[in-house]
């Protein structure tokens, strides 16, 4: 192993759950954080640039670092001091996955220093311990879509193919959601009917990714378990529903935790997705940014 003063790395903004697969799944987008680290003497430093840079922590709080940190404890080695560089690129708290970032950008960065002593899997598996789910992290370290499932000792990573012609349509609006408030509203319990309607679903979402069938994927993103309490948290729900489905859309849903919507279009009807939902929150007085994105099939790298 050979240990290297600096590396760099760029990690992908993911989306997850896409509907029916609450915690389970997750796709990985073409719009990155980046985060470069370097030895250096004395105390930690931490410089941020992008939007939103003045919100991000500069100490040892900071959840990129905490990561970093993490690792280091896992080899049972002291990490060295750095100075870290973060261009950010992912929009904190929309429900992109920005965290799941930080968390497999430290993975990954110390590792790297280190001269890769851990495995991709093992990566894999701290970054879920930390986040407590796989559905961003997965995606952010290997790209693509990802169903994640756990065999009680380790977790089984299924690689979901996803059509050419299915466009994911983002909706990032200007307010935030904590993913602990969205978390909040959740029931303890759900039905059996619930349960199996669901499990139903995120089976039909896996053929209708593969497919491009648009009539299966209208069907299969509808959800029981999580958006129906989570959607009240976000202003204009409805009316963005509506719109994008009246310009083409197979159907919308939250991503992640929220606030930011993810509609699935085909190439066709994408940027006329786009105008109606950036148009329908417009009318409710939310600013928000609208994009047609790509999956990003690499996932984290590092130079």
């Amino acid at each position: 192993m050979s240990v290297v003063s600096a590396i760099t790395v760029i990690v992908p903004a993911t989306t997850a759950n896409l509907g029916p697969g609450f915690d389970c799944i997750g796709a990985a987008l073409k719009l990155y954080n980046e985060f470069k680290f370097t030895r250096q003497e004395g105390g930690l430093t931490i410089h941020v640039t992008g939007t939103e840079a003045q919100r991000v922590q500069t100490d040892e709080s900071n959840l990129l670092y905490q990561a970093f940190v993490k690792f280091y404890q896992y080899i049972e080695q002291t990490p060295p001091t750095v100075k870290i560089e973060i261009k950010l690129g992912v929009p904190l708290a929309r429900g992109l996955g920005s965290s799941a970032t930080a968390i497999v950008g430290g993975l990954v960065a110390a590792n790297q220093l280190e001269g890769t002593p851990m495995s991709q899997s093992q990566v894999m598996e701290l970054a879920i311990a930390m986040e407590g789910h796989p559905d961003n992290v997965v995606p952010a370290l290997l790209g693509g879509c990802r169903l994640a499932a756990s065999s009680g000792a380790a977790w089984e990573i299924c690689d979901v193919p996803w059509h050419q012609d299915i466009v994911p349509v983002v909706a990032i609006p200007n307010f935030e959601l904590s993913t602990s408030e969205a978390r909040g509203v959740l029931p303890t319990q759900v039905s059996r009917a619930d349960a199996i309607f669901n499990t139903a679903h995120l089976g039909l979402l896996l053929r209708g990714l593969e497919t491009g069938n648009g009539q299966w994927l209208k069907t299969a993103l509808q959800d029981r378990l999580h958006q129906p309490y989570r959607k009240a948290l976000i202003p204009g729900y409805d009316a963005l529903n509506i719109a994008a489905i009246s310009a083409g859309a197979y159907g919308m849903v939250i991503s992640g935790a929220g606030p930011t919507l993810l509609a699935l279009a085909n190439k066709l009807h994408s940027k006329a997705v786009e105008a109606a939902m950036l148009a329908a929150w417009q009318e409710k007085g939310i600013t928000a940014e609208v994009q047609s994105l790509s999956l990003d099939t690499q996932g984290a790298k590092s130079f």
